[in-house]
Formats: C-alpha cells, sequence, structure tokens
C-alpha cells in the first residue's frame, strides 16, 4: 500500500510544466498582446524585443516570458494593456495601393487610409496592388485567421474581366477539375459568366482558400490574361455601395456572422 501511495505523491510532484501552467492561465507574452487585441503576434514580438513592454512594471525582453493577462499589469510604450473591444472595418480598397504597412518603395499603402479609430487594426489578408475591392481590417486577431484559414473555407467573391472568350466548356472544366499551377491546384468554387464577346469576359468568381494571386494565376493558365479585379465580398461581409478609398464599421450583427464564418 504504501508504495502505490509513494508512487502517486511522486507523479503529483512531477506533473509537466506545461500543464501547471495551463493550469493557473499563463500563455506567453506575445501570445498574451496579441490575444488582448492590442497588436498582432508578429508586432508583439518586434514590441518585446525592442522593450517597448513591461510587465509589472519591469521592461522584458523575451516574448516567452509567461504571464497570467487577467492578473499581470501588462504595459505597451507605458499605455496599459487591456483587451480591446472587438472591431472590424471594411474598405474599398483602391487600386495602386500595397496591403502592407510600410512599403520600400514609397507607394500609397492602405493603412494611409485608415481613419483614426481604425488604427492598430490589421488586415485580414492581402489584395494585390492591381486589385482593388472589398479589405477587411481587425483588432481580432482569432477572427483574422480563422477568416484567412483555408481550412475554414470562407468564400472570397470577385468580378473580374479576363482577355478573350472564355468557353462554357472551359467555365465547366475550371469548377469539376481547376488547374495546376506552381505545383498547386487551384480550383474556384464557382465561375459565371456575365457578359463575354470575342475581346473580353466579365465573370463572377467565388474562391474559399485564399491563395496567393489565385485568381490571376487560375486564368493565366488557361491562357486568360486577368486585366481588371475587384473583390465584392468576403464572407457575409460585401463591399456595397462603399465609396472606393472609403471605410465604415461593420456592425455588431454582421461581426458575429463573420466570426462564425467557415465553422
Amino acid at each position: 500500500m504504501s508504495s502505490r501511495t509513494g508512487r502517486a505523491r511522486s507523479e503529483t510532484r512531477r506533473e509537466p510544466v506545461h500543464t501547471r501552467n495551463a493550469s493557473q492561465g499563463k500563455v506567453p507574452l506575445a501570445r498574451a498582446l496579441s490575444k488582448l487585441g492590442v497588436l498582432s503576434r508578429r508586432q508583439a514580438i518586434d514590441a518585446v524585443l525592442a522593450g517597448r513592454v513591461t510587465v509589472g512594471g519591469r521592461v522584458v525582453s523575451d516574448p516567452g516570458r509567461l504571464v497570467v493577462p487577467e492578473r499581470d499589469r501588462l504595459e505597451v510604450d507605458a499605455i496599459s494593456a487591456v483587451r480591446a473591444v472587438r472591431r472590424v472595418f471594411a474598405m474599398h480598397k483602391p487600386r495602386g495601393y500595397v496591403t502592407t504597412r510600410s512599403d520600400p518603395e514609397r507607394r500609397p499603402t492602405v493603412y494611409d487610409l485608415l481613419p483614426p479609430e481604425a488604427v492598430g487594426t490589421q488586415a485580414v489578408g492581402r489584395l494585390d496592388l492591381a486589385t482593388s475591392g472589398l479589405l477587411l481590417f481587425t483588432n481580432d486577431t482569432q477572427l483574422a485567421h480563422r477568416l484567412t484559414d483555408p481550412a475554414s473555407a470562407v468564400p472570397r467573391t470577385y468580378v473580374a474581366t479576363v482577355r478573350g472568350e472564355l468557353a462554357d466548356a472551359t467555365v465547366d472544366r475550371l469548377i469539376a477539375a481547376g488547374v495546376l499551377d506552381a505545383g498547386e491546384w487551384l480550383r474556384p468554387a464557382s465561375v459565371s459568366v456575365r457578359k463575354r464577346s470575342t475581346r473580353e469576359t466579365h465573370v463572377t468568381v467565388v474562391l474559399t482558400e485564399g491563395r496567393n494571386r489565385e485568381l490571376r494565376r487560375l486564368f493565366a493558365a488557361i491562357g486568360h490574361e486577368v486585366t481588371r479585379l475587384k473583390r465584392i465580398a468576403f464572407g457575409p461581409i460585401e463591399l456595397g455601395d462603399l465609396a472606393v478609398g472609403q471605410v465604415r464599421e461593420v456592425p455588431a450583427g454582421v461581426f458575429a456572422q463573420a466570426r462564425g464564418a467557415g465553422r
């Protein structure tokens, strides 16, 4: 009896460190700042390494330092890091803007267009330089990850103009089998022809995987270059009549739907 009891006590004393940390609500500092919606994970890591973050009044330089967000006093640039109200904004991105915070070529960025109330949010995915339309921003990093994760299969709807006449048989083949490009299979969820001529074809395309420049690569692979591309919906959120370069906050009801998109 005594030996079995002794083993049980020994096993209790040797409980894995990660189990104890989980039970106490401890998470790495960078992750805590991200979960609070203060910074993205990458931004949080950079801020910690730059000495801009304190825990309990002391500067911490290790992004992996374990903290309890609900208990520890966290500050970034001497400002208390408290859980931000989750917000989502929709932008009508103009052509000619890059989806980065800064650009070495000094091209205009979408962050230049954000109003003061949207500062601190991050873009949900990207639209390339020549693409316009709906671009979402949020301070909810979990929502951003869910919307961009290919496994979530959140639909993105685009209107595009491609060179040449796109035959119905080609459209059927795209939907049924997709195309292989650079070792990746690209397949749209749907393609519908709105108008066509021998010169060009206007289509509406729905994608669910969000691969890099997926739609442009898809049509280039079958010999139909995309000459104009605009995203008009992302999950339940639609561009609507939002003017080019303008930003609006997504209402709470749509935000709730978006958090469940792809589930």
